[in-house]
């Protein structure tokens, strides 16, 4: 099957890779140019593991192109694909859909063949609806149908979850777009993937309550860490003890600094906005977006908390040394990642900042200009006050705390993602400070 997938970052790089290692002819299209040099020149405008392998031998096998010319490039496609970005529009949080629209707009334009429209991008409800009004104005008498078909691909692991997914979920209104669908995804029935079909309606909603479900359980179990603090309970065990509860699982009851990245900050207000929109309130949903959004900077009082209850008094011209900075490991995601706002915090006190990341540095240089970045974590902790572990890559997980002791000019290490051992950390002389435990 020949498909055409719009847009070349994040979702339309790894989907159409995918895409392509099952069988499929697809061409990835996208109007930067200096990306679609790159990627053929074979290098990745994202960091994705196991991407830049994936999408070098499907290239070799003839299966995976790119192109800047999108009339080209769909003609004869079966399956046309949206991945285009949906930001949140400024002023007022709203998903920016111009450029849904526009990429619509130049489908109809093009398209000279009957051909199954199929919305990748995240989209509010209805986004479905107008997309085929756009190209029916623009294609009248052409046979097309639109239908949703959310991702749900974690960064970081986006490769498997899109070979091994938990379910598919399709959102077509006829027969024909069915069919044509399944045979998108017939390589994934071997491994017996769930394929849902839904309307379109719901499909396009179940993607925005499925990452609002997943960012209040994490802003949860980040509420029951600070009364663990409180109470004198270790939030770990909790969440063990509730996760074991298989109707509530054990996944995304991590506590930490709170959510960020690509997805469930920009989803979770869009959700909100078309609940006002429809005049449907999702209380809880507004409680977890405004719990979210404190809880970042709090992370910053809680590294100066740690550095006075250490005795090392106030941050004003003391070095904190900084180890990650993308919003999750396995990637270069700066996107709402809570270091920007723990950042912000410690440099408003005075703090002198010093990070390192092993991929996301390039990203957050231009985010926070005042934090001088380093090449590797020995380098950052040499002469810190304080060492605060902000993401947790698993370079940091094995990390010699011995040596950085000798490196530091305080053992304060303050662990955002529960890393470390208590018990350990604190038998070789550091002061610790974690989330939710004692």
């Amino acid at each position: 099957m020949k498909i055409a997938m719009v847009g070349s970052g994040y979702v339309g790089l790894v989907s159409g890779a995918c895409f392509a290692d099952f069988g499929h002819d697809v061409v990835c299209i996208d109007k930067d140019a200096s990306k679609i040099e790159r990627l053929h020149a074979g290098i990745m405008p994202i960091y994705e593991p196991g991407l830049a392998e994936l999408v070098d031998s499907n290239v070799r096998a003839g299966r995976l192109s790119f192109s800047t010319d999108l009339a080209s490039s769909i003609k004869d496609a079966q399956a046309i694909f949206i991945a285009v970005g949906t930001p949140s529009r400024r002023g007022d949080g709203h998903a920016d859909l111009s450029y849904v629209y526009a990429v619509a707009q130049e489908i109809a334009e093009n398209l000279s063949n009957p051909a199954v429209i199929v919305t990748k991008s995240t989209v509010p409800v209805g986004t479905g609806d107008e997309v085929e009004r756009i190209i029916r104005d623009g294609a009248p008498g052409l046979q097309f149908a639109v239908v949703s078909n959310p991702e749900f691909l974690r960064e970081g692991a986006a490769i498997g979850d899109f070979k091994r997914p938990d379910r598919i979920v399709v959102g077509a209104e006829g027969e024909w777009e069915r069919g044509v669908m399944t045979e998108v995804y017939r390589p994934l029935f071997l491994n017996k993937a769930p394929l849902l079909f839904t309307g379109r309606r719901s499909s396009e909603l179940i993607k925005y309550a499925a990452n609002a479900f997943l960012a209040t359980k994490i802003t949860f179990i980040n509420e029951m860490a600070d009364l663990c603090e409180k109470v004198g309970a270790d939030v770990q065990d909790v969440a063990r003890g509730i996760g074991l509860d298989n109707r509530i699982g054990s996944k995304f009851l991590h506590a930490g600094p709170g959510y960020g990245g690509s997805c469930f900050p920009k989803d979770t207000l869009a959700l909100l906005k078309t609940a006002e929109d429809y005049a449907s309130p999702v209380r809880i949903v507004e409680a977890v977006v405004r719990v979210n959004d404190s809880r970042k900077r709090a992370m910053g009082r809680k590294v100066i908390e740690a550095i006075a209850e250490a005795g090392g008094g106030e941050p004003r011209g003391k070095k904190i040394a900084l180890l990650g900075l993308t919003f999750k490991p396995n990637t270069d995601d700066m996107r709402d990642a809570p270091s920007i706002a723990i950042v912000q915090a410690l440099l408003d006190v005075g703090a002198e900042l010093v990070a390192y990341d092993p991929e996301g540095m390039e990203a957050a240089a231009p985010l926070m200009p005042e934090v001088t970045m380093v090449k590797s974590a020995y380098e950052a902790v040499t002469g810190a006050d304080a060492v605060v572990l902000v993401t947790e890559w698993d370079a940091f997980r094995g990390i010699d705390l011995e040596r950085v002791g000798q490196l530091v000019n305080s053992r304060v290490l303050v662990d955002l993602r529960n890393v470390y051992d208590p018990a350990e950390v604190r038998a070789a002389g550091w002061h610790y400070s974690s989330v939710g435990r004692k």
